[in-house]
């Protein structure tokens, strides 16, 4: 795709897709090695918890310092903060593989939290003062597909290395240190209005629009419940498939792997998407796939039919959440991207900690099935919403691209 082969020719754009690489590796790589941390713990008590939490801890920590994180950025700069955050990154995942308690470990998953949420919210305001229009939309979804396969890498390195150590799987953070220097030199702090010089100025003039507040808010509760419904599939089908006899893991991998994997295809064809049917139609489709795929888990127990819930639900949430990160960046003003990326980065964490709260009891209520089928109305629901009110093409730009010039 021509666009892909012009971004990936700017050093700018490329620093910005591996810093969102290194967000996939804040919660799952490290599940491989959960059983053998448990076992080396073992006379530590709570350890089984303990070992739990190691997976969960970092996306409280990111749902609660994002918008402070997003505050900073616009106040002191994205390009010194995303810097720090990724230094910060790979010191705290990295302490994992050295610490000697479990105690020690978990509270180092709790700054990676930190870090995490620094790196992504100075990252996305990055976006948003880089590109604009079009181009913005293309590398939103070039960004989703990245990270889905840099995730569906980085997963299975993590099961090989927890294979040899429970302890190994920790050091695949280090790839914050190794992507440091290239980020160093790559990234340029853009210039931005600030508050003082926008005094006078309608928001248009700022890039951003006069009730994007409102918008704002919007986006925040959808790309949330978007969290809490798509966070069934990592958090419940194991156990899903187990009910129906499919207990071999490498079912269950298949089935993830089959997520991961459409929605990394779907956000790379989601510019080329948004362009054709507008910021409302583009979501809309998105959450159809999705409740297509629960509607086929409701009605179909076979693996094949399973496996082709798994690519629509994976396939309709990588049209989906690039659309938001899109919209909240394009009603924003310049001075206040920082803010909106930190925000919707918290509804995002918020809802993956929130979903099983809400599967796990409505599970046992009304069963596997049941659920899939209310969690399919729940997103025809959203479907209409997002078509109603976002259902109109992007303001137009002069410009969709714009180079800054690099400094030492």
């Amino acid at each position: 795709m021509p666009f892909m082969l012009a971004f990936l020719k700017d050093p700018k754009a490329v620093a910005l897709l591996l810093a969102a690489s290194l967000t996939i590796l804040s919660n799952m790589v490290i599940s491989p090695a959960l059983p053998g941390l448990e076992a080396s713990f073992d006379g530590t008590e709570n350890a089984a918890l303990l070992t739990r939490l190691l997976v969960t801890a970092p996306s409280i920590l990111v749902a609660i310092v994002a918008p402070l994180a997003g505050i900073t950025a616009d106040r002191f700069g994205r390009r010194r903060q995303l810097l720090f955050g990724v230094a910060l990154f790979a010191v705290a995942g990295c302490a994992g593989a050295v610490l000697p308690t479990l105690p020690l470990i978990l509270a180092s998953r709790l700054v990676l939290g930190i870090a995490v949420a620094i790196v992504m919210t100075s990252q996305a305001a990055l976006i948003g003062d880089y590109f604009s229009g079009a181009a913005r939309g293309r590398f939103m979804g070039l960004q989703i597909a990245a990270v889905n396969f840099g995730g569906f890498a980085f997963i299975g390195l993590a099961g090989w290395l927890a294979g040899i150590s429970p302890r190994l799987p920790f050091l695949i953070y280090g790839m914050g240190a190794l992507i440091l220097p290239f980020l160093l030199w790559a990234v340029v702090e853009p210039n931005r209005t600030t508050p003082e010089q926008a005094e006078g100025h309608e928001p248009e003039d700022l890039g951003g629009d006069a009730n994007w507040p409102l918008t704002l808010g919007m986006v925040l509760v959808l790309s949330g419940l978007s969290f809490v419904l798509f966070y069934m599939i990592p958090t419940q089908m194991p156990f899903y498939l187990g009910t129906l006899g499919y207990d071999d893991p490498s079912a269950q991998a298949q089935v993830l792997a089959m997520v991961t994997l459409a929605g990394g295809f779907s956000a790379l064809v989601f510019g080329a998407v948004r362009a054709r049917l507008g910021r409302g139609m583009t979501p809309a489709l998105g959450y159809l796939l999705m409740a297509g795929g629960f509607g086929v888990l409701d009605q179909a127990h076979a693996l094949p039919f399973i496996s082709l819930a798994a690519l629509m639900l994976g396939g309709g949430f990588g049209l989906t959440m690039p659309t938001f990160f899109a919209i909240a960046l394009d009603v924003a003003p310049a001075h206040r991207r920082g803010f909106a990326s930190g925000a919707i980065t918290t509804s995002i964490f918020l809802g993956q900690f929130l979903s099983p709260i809400f599967s796990t009891p409505m599970i046992g209520w009304l069963g596997y099935e049941l659920t899939f089928a209310v969690a399919a109305g729940i997103l025809l629901a959203m479907a209409a919403i997002v078509f109603g009110a976002f259902h109109r093409r992007p303001r137009p730009e002069a410009r969709t691209y714009r180079m800054e010039p690099r400094r030492a």
